[in-house]
């Protein structure tokens, strides 16, 4: 593990709580000397005390050994505003509908932003019948490609996985589609409103 919570990340944790240190070693079962020495960094808490520590400061043990709060602010849910994370070890995808702390293979996740779709990361489109067809003119080989297509529209998203060797293609239903959008694992994730 090359990241621990830090004194400061506990402090500041803490009093946003309006929590005196005795009243957080009291919740966790540990002596208020004890918090102190983390808090001054004569100390670390157990590894055993960090699910414990994590519940009692209101937040999760990723985002205690990370020292960030991340509080989803897309309340009403809204598709659009939603984030994607992908691992750059495995190659998961996930799509959150807001801000969330997302680890997959011991890594923490940033969300992707988005860049404009041009060059050779251009989504092109066209209306067939009740569909988008959608494509990227771009190299589709093991090193260098692009990973997924996805149709984003206030309802939900279309997600279609693509692989090395095959065309960047793909068909949504145009049913109130917003944002069209292309992972290369290269140059990241492009997007588009359609």
């Amino acid at each position: 593990m090359d990241r621990y919570v830090t004194g400061a990340v506990i402090r500041r944790l803490r009093e946003g709580k309006k929590m005196t240190q005795e009243e957080l070693a009291e919740r966790i079962h540990v002596s208020g000397k004890a918090v102190s020495k983390w808090e001054t960094g004569q100390g670390f808490p157990d590894i055993s005390l960090l699910e414990p520590l994590a519940k009692a400061l209101d937040i999760s043990v990723i985002e205690l050994l990370s020292g960030a709060y991340i509080q989803n602010r897309n309340r009403s849910s809204n598709m659009v505003k939603g984030k994607f994370y992908v691992c750059p070890v495995c190659g998961n995808v996930i799509r959150t509908i807001g801000e969330a702390m997302i680890s997959c293979c011991g890594i923490t996740l940033p969300p992707l932003e988005p860049e404009t779709a041009e060059g050779s990361h251009e989504i092109r489109w066209e209306t067939v019948e009740d569909e988008y067809y959608v494509r990227v003119d771009h190299p589709m080989t093991k090193e260098h490609h692009i990973s997924f297509l996805a149709a984003v529209s206030d309802q939900g998203i279309q997600f279609i996985k693509l692989y090395p060797e095959g065309n960047a293609d793909a068909r949504f239903k145009k049913n109130r589609v917003m944002y069209l959008y292309a992972y290369c694992n290269h140059h990241g994730l492009f997007q588009l409103k359609v």
